[in-house]
């Protein structure tokens, strides 16, 4: 099959790799949609401290079955799917805490194992789910990013009544402010650099959108959320926390970068900093929740690319117009 090999040094290669043959408890999926997201964006280039190269990525993805493993009950070939790309042991601490997303034996899925962008990927039906009717290809793999949000929100404080502050207008950012206008916050405000991005914020329920440095009022919010991944939003997020405000840090943000922090901000305003990392187990409730966003694909994805138009879908990406970038790796 054709498949596209990450080395960690920048290098994007389409190869001809061999077919997956589904083992006991596995099903192998011919993907039909794969999103690229910050993490497939550090991975590529080798500035992701967990990636295990040379590997497949993709993990925002959803396709058919095309083969099933031994001891696999529920599914069978030609059944429509999607994915929870992180597979956990179960028996470790943190997975009887609820925390899967830091098994201390996590494989996750296109990061140190071979991903969807492929023509095959072979994963454990632990982690498969079957598509709810209706759902379009490209919807479906919008259902982990959804995840990871839900999982985020689900760390801090209801956002009824809230005011709600977003760095970022990418993927992540754009459905951060979905949800929590539809959860009620009082206000929500996004600072991002693109001028199409911050329109895009608006039609995404924000209320103003700033370009960084146009925002100058501080502690005036209740909750930040920083999906931009970079350093000097997080600095200028914490200028802007109100007292008991909390910063949700969900961006990826390079291993090596440093901020400096007043720990006496913390004490004088009782400020939270939490950290959101994937979507431990939120993925079932994003499965669920997706069917009640029937046009956000219309909205979110903007580019889509074959398998062998990697690289420029990585660049792409990068663009100020990308909102979601989608590979078909059956085109």
């Amino acid at each position: 099959m054709r498949a596209v090999i990450l080395d960690g040094t920048g290098s994007v290669e389409v190869a001809e790799i061999e077919d997956p043959v589904a083992g006991a408890g596995e099903v192998v999926i011919a993907p039909e949609a794969v999103g690229i997201c910050g993490t497939d964006i550090h991975l590529a280039s080798g500035d992701y401290p967990t990636g295990t190269f040379p590997v497949v990525p993709g993990h925002e993805f959803a396709g058919t079955i095309v083969q099933v493993g031994s001891g696999v009950n529920g599914f069978k070939t030609g059944d429509r799917v999607c994915v929870d790309p992180n597979v956990a042991c179960g028996t470790c601490d943190q997975c009887l805490a609820g925390a899967t997303n830091l098994c201390r034996n996590l494989v996750p899925i296109g990061v140190t194992s071979n991903g969807a962008v492929a023509e095959l990927v072979k994963v454990p039906a632990s982690v498969v789910f079957a598509l709810p009717d209706g759902i379009d290809w490209t919807t479906a793999a919008l259902i982990e990013p959804l995840a990871c949000v839900l999982h985020a929100l689900g760390r801090v404080a209801p956002v009824t009544g809230k005011r709600v502050l977003i760095y970022g207008a990418g993927s992540i950012g754009l459905l951060a402010a979905a949800l929590v206008k539809a959860r009620g916050a009082a206000s929500i405000d996004i600072v991002e650099p693109s001028p199409v991005r911050r329109q895009a914020a608006l039609e995404f329920g924000a209320d103003h959108a700033y370009a960084p440095g146009e925002r100058t009022t501080e502690r005036d919010v209740d909750l930040v959320i920083e999906a931009s991944g970079h350093p000097s939003a997080v600095s200028d997020a914490i200028a802007k926390l109100a007292e008991r405000g909390t910063l949700l840090q969900m961006g990826v943000v390079s291993p090596t970068a440093s901020i400096d922090l007043f720990p006496y901000d913390l004490f004088d305003r009782e400020l939270s900093f939490v950290g959101s990392q994937s979507l431990a187990t939120s993925y079932p409730a994003a499965v669920e929740a997706i069917k009640e966003l029937p046009d956000l694909a219309s909205r979110m994805v903007t580019h889509t690319f074959g398998l062998g138009d990697y690289a420029a879908a990585l660049e792409a990406a990068h663009s100020e117009s990308a909102r979601k970038v989608h590979i078909l790796p059956q085109r």
